[in-house]
């Protein structure tokens, strides 16, 4: 019980120093610097350092410290309900920025600034996260410490597997973003919440249930039992793919590049008024008054009498 309350106390100090750093960012930094980057560094330190210490718990807790799979899934929610209520629209995840900008919703440099941002922060975690476990304040913490100079890798299944799992994660979960973009907080942070703990509990003992690139890089690129290439194919490809067929399935269209629907046929919301056709040439001259004239106007229509006479001499 000491260890699981040395990790808590891990994920309320993060929480906390991420919270002031956030706030004194966006005190200190123009507008366009704190979202295009501060944010994006503090919400992947957030991010990272919260999952390196929930592997920890998965991978030693059960054995070490007696956690069972309900206290460890229960866990993960409430800290994806935690970040979804304080990362103040942080993305902290490469194919979320990706898929904004497939969306034709930020330029090309923000993009770039905030893959750069997210990176830095992620490496950060991982670099702070290893001092902490070097304290050795629990006994988890100490047999983290020793397991980190070799560690174990996340891919516990094959390449091809394993990518194919990382992609169907990645599909669900942009999925899930495109459907609730416009949604209240109060039901999309419960839902991603709820989408990633089931994913992780599914796909978890394969490939620990990433969909994050970035994370996936800071975590598990550096341990032995894969080349780099097969990492990228897994932890790279895999999200990125299933980004696209998100995107795909739920726009029709990548709207950064085709601007026509591929898929859905769009149909024209304004409807052309039903009006009576229009009268002939011939009835549009205005005809003579009175019964006479009248006859006299339909006969000559009709072509009984000519229209024009020649006059007698």
């Amino acid at each position: 019980m000491a260890d699981l309350n040395v990790s808590l106390s891990f994920f309320f100090a993060t929480f906390a120093l991420c919270e002031a750093a956030r706030r004194a960012s966006k005190a200190l930094l123009p507008v366009g610097a704190y979202e295009g980057f501060a944010r994006e560094v503090v919400g992947a330190v957030q991010l990272g350092a919260c999952c390196l210490e929930m592997r920890t718990l998965v991978e030693l807790g059960p054995w070490a410290g007696g956690f069972g799979p309900d206290l460890l899934l229960t866990l993960l929610f409430l800290l994806f309900l935690v970040h979804g209520a304080t990362l103040d629209g942080a993305l902290a995840n490469p194919t979320v920025s990706l898929q904004e900008f497939l969306m034709a919703k930020v330029s090309l440099p923000d993009t770039l600034l905030k893959l750069a941002a997210q990176g830095l922060g992620m490496q950060a975690a991982s670099t702070l996260t290893h001092l902490c476990w070097a304290w050795e304040l629990s006994d988890l913490h100490l047999l983290q410490s020793l397991m980190a100079q070799s560690c174990s890798s996340a891919l516990r299944t094959s390449v091809p597997h394993g990518a194919l799992v990382e992609a169907a994660c990645a599909f669900c979960f942009h999925l899930i973003l495109l459907h609730l973009r416009h949604s209240p907080p109060a039901y999309r942070v419960p839902a991603v919440a709820l989408l990633v703990t089931v994913t992780a509990y599914t796909a978890g003992p394969f490939t620990s249930a990433f969909f994050n690139p970035a994370l996936a890089a800071s975590v598990t690129f550096g341990c032995s039992g894969h080349t780099l290439l097969e990492y990228a194919q897994v932890y790279w490809l895999g999200p990125l793919t299933g980004m696209v067929l998100a995107v795909l399935l739920h726009q029709g269209r990548l709207p950064r590049l085709f601007q026509r629907n591929l898929f859905y046929s769009q149909k024209n919301k304004y409807r052309t008024p039903r009006g009576k056709p229009a009268p002939a040439s011939g009835d549009t001259q205005t005809p003579a008054k009175g019964p006479v004239a009248g006859s006299l106007g339909a006969a000559v229509l009709r072509g009984r009498i000519p229209a024009e006479r020649p006059c007698s001499v």
